[in-house]
């Protein structure tokens, strides 16, 4: 291998951001193989077929980067521009700029700056700079705004991000509280399966009741439910739209006024169905999606009959949302097809879709439904609006890879690699996630189009947001197709452009953001998030030790604080070492392993009962499981943290995790409906009474 073009690749992936080295949990230092570090490149738009194209790539990386005098993207924090790094050819001798900025609004202002011109002059790929800076005395209002300097015949560009330093923080709200439920694990004794929106407005309502302040749940966004179908939350079809699959058809307008609609919702077929759906524990996915579309299509038959209010609502709603149209293009074509937009010919792949390409009854579908979503989405929003509970909603971090976000934003992802995370003491194998990141220069140089639009889609209605994997901001494990994430590496992103979109959206939306920074974090994180004003999370079960010295670590103020989150064992199963045995049973322990991690499991519920009988929340005769759980929310109740999410599920001891990490076909993963349906844990006294205290403690 010739060591000058292995150098050269390694500084040409420096000027990409990719690490060429990192160290593990473990202290070892990994390195990506060379064959590796080409794929990601490759993915980055390096022009690098082979690794002797290095030296010549470094020497256009380079180029470019100089050429590009002004950077893409300008963070004004509270307004206030930056000197701003100009990099200019060494014979232009400029001693002032002209400049104009155009503001969101579409007000424009300019003037003239003095640049500071260093006297140093740096040879680049045969080409001779000199680096300066530009002053702009400029007090800005909060947006998006657009900058044009005029640089001899050229008019350098940038986009400008004026945000707050720091996001958006609901200080009347105090000390408060809320529940956790999936969405699709909530039902009734009458629901057509798994939950749908109008239950998640009454679990909202009986919150509100209690005292609580919101209701978190799993994303809520599109996936994929015919063949083949891939229900996770954290793979969806896109971030812009909402999950058909949670439509409540009894709470449309056309489900009275349709008589097909009505005929086939009663029929014996169709009771036959809703029966087996219910009595399951499970959901079926593609069964109750497919039952559920039946009558939503017998209701767009309806609608179009009708040229009345209804109608004109929603031809006035498809005409709001041109964007709308092309996503329920893409998910017909998808249906017509039955293949991924890959394999699909070259125009259509390419983003162009016509006549013939898909079915126009599908196509309507889609339309109909996203509306019919918006408006039972629109309703929950509007109750926390009205004072009342709200939803905290999660960002994922990722999205589907045969998705329509990554067909139609392509530029905004990595579409050759997956994200991931490197190996572990629980994953030694590391990681592979199994979707396309976010490309760096990919966002940058759309001005975050698309990340903007994402976020606004899920701040218009949460009062939190929680943003999965928090660190993805700053950098992103990446495993190229075709290598173990063994052979992945880290690449690193502008977190301070993301953060100030973020705070800028969460101002305008008056939503407070929870970075979920669990795992190993490096310390420059956390302080990120601290600085900008984001709540951070604790997990309680992260923070028991087994030595009664230390047995509980503390939540901060500024954290979301939870005995457990979706990827953990529920608190009875962390209590009774199940997820211990699970492991186990998933072959990821060994029998002795297995018993080692037991014995450190008493010692930790030794420690805690301990401590909170210290502290007097528990008896000293009483430290059975229902105790010790009352005992412990109690104690995170009256303590110092924001915002307190309470399990659902932790108050009646439930065993079962909604989601176990690491599998697939294993586990049940996504499906498991509450095992108490909302009628009997909404009157139970033994959940009254907990929430009741929690209440009650965090008003104090």
């Amino acid at each position: 291998m010739n060591d000058n073009s292995l150098t050269a690749l390694r500084r040409l992936a420096r000027l990409y951001s990719v690490r060429t080295q990192y160290y593990d949990i473990f202290g070892r230092l990994r390195e990506p193989s060379p064959d590796s570090l080409l794929k990601i490149l490759q993915s980055l738009g390096a022009p690098v077929a082979k690794l002797g194209d290095a030296a010549s790539a470094l020497r256009e990386r380079r180029r470019a980067l100089w050429r590009r005098c002004l950077d893409k993207v300008i963070v004004a924090w509270d307004g206030r521009l930056p000197p701003l790094r100009l990099r200019l050819p060494a014979k232009l001798d400029l001693e002032a700029a002209n400049y104009e900025i155009e503001l969101e609004s579409g007000e424009r202002r300019g003037g003239s700056a003095p640049i500071d011109r260093d006297s140093a002059i740096r040879e680049v790929a045969g080409e001779r700079y000199a680096r300066a800076a530009l002053t702009l005395r400029e007090q800005l209002p909060l947006g998006y705004h657009r900058l044009r300097v005029a640089v001899e015949r050229s008019d350098l560009e940038a986009f400008i991000v004026a945000a707050p330093a720091r996001a958006y923080e609901e200080r009347a709200s105090g000390r408060s509280w809320g529940v956790f439920a999936p969405l699709y694990a909530l039902h009734r004794g009458d629901s057509w399966g798994a939950g749908n929106y109008s239950d998640m407005g009454r679990l909202l309502d009986w919150v509100e009741g209690l005292g609580g302040r919101a209701v978190g749940t799993l994303p809520l966004l599109p996936t994929f439910l015919d063949e083949p179908a891939d229900p996770s939350p954290y793979a969806p079809v896109s971030r812009l739209y909402w999950n058909e699959f949670y439509i409540d058809p009894t709470r449309v307008q056309e489900f009275d006024k349709c008589p097909l609609a009505r005929a086939l919702a009663n029929s014996p077929a169709y009771q036959a169905a809703l029966g087996a759906f219910r009595s399951s524990p499970l959901v079926d996915y593609e069964q109750e999606m497919a039952a559920k579309r039946q009558l939503i299509e017998a209701m767009l038959h309806c609608l179009f009959t009708d040229f009345g209010a209804r109608r004109a609502a929603f031809e006035r709603f498809v005409k709001d949302n041109p964007a709308l149209a092309d996503y329920a293009r893409f998910r017909a074509m998808t249906e017509t097809q039955r293949q991924p937009w890959r394999a699909w010919g070259e125009r259509q792949r390419d983003g162009t879709l016509g006549p013939g390409d898909y079915r126009e009854d599908a196509y309507k579908y889609h339309l109909y439904a996203q509306w019919l979503a918006h408006e039972q989405m629109q309703e929950l929003g509007e109750k926390a609006r009205g004072g009342g509970s709200g939803l905290y909603l999660d960002f994922p971090l990722g999205v589907h890879g045969n998705g329509y976000d990554a067909w139609r934003h392509r530029s905004a992802f990595a579409l050759n690699v997956n994200g991931g995370a490197p190996p572990d003491a629980f994953f030694t194998k590391g990681q592979d996630w199994g979707f396309p990141p976010f490309h760096p220069d990919g966002l940058r140089d759309q001005s975050y189009r698309y990340y903007i639009d994402s976020l606004r889609h899920h701040m218009k209605y949460a009062v939190l947001l929680r943003i999965d994997h928090v660190m993805g901001l700053h950098r992103l494990f990446w495993v190229p197709h075709g290598f173990g994430p063994a052979q992945g590496t880290y690449v690193h992103y502008r977190a301070d452009e993301l953060y100030a979109i973020l705070n800028l959206e969460s101002h305008r939306h008056k939503t407070a953001v929870v970075g979920e920074n669990l795992g190993t974090v490096p310390p420059s994180v956390n302080e990120a998030l601290n600085r900008r004003g984001f709540r951070g999370m604790y997990v309680g079960q992260f923070c028991v030790n087994p030595d009664p010295a230390r047995a509980l670590e503390e939540p901060s103020a500024a954290m979301v604080a939870s005995l457990n989150t979706h990827d953990t064992p529920t608190f009875a199963a962390f209590w009774r070492g199940l997820d211990i045995r699970d492991r186990e049973e998933l072959g990821l322990l060994t029998a002795a392993e297995s018993l080692t991690e037991q014995e450190t499991r008493g010692r930790m519920r030794d420690a805690l009962v301990s401590f909170l009988k210290q502290n007097r929340w528990l008896s000293e005769d009483t430290q059975d499981a229902a105790a010790v759980l009352r005992a412990w929310l109690a104690h995170l109740a009256a303590g110092p943290a924001e915002f307190v999410l309470v399990t659902l599920e932790d108050l009646w001891l439930e065993e079962r995790p909604q989601n176990t990490p690491g599998t697939w076909k294993e586990r049940p993963n996504w499906r498991r409906k509450l095992s108490r349906p909302f009628e009997r844990f909404s009157a139970d006294p033994e959940v009254l009474e907990t929430l009741r205290l929690i209440d009650r403690l965090r008003r104090e």
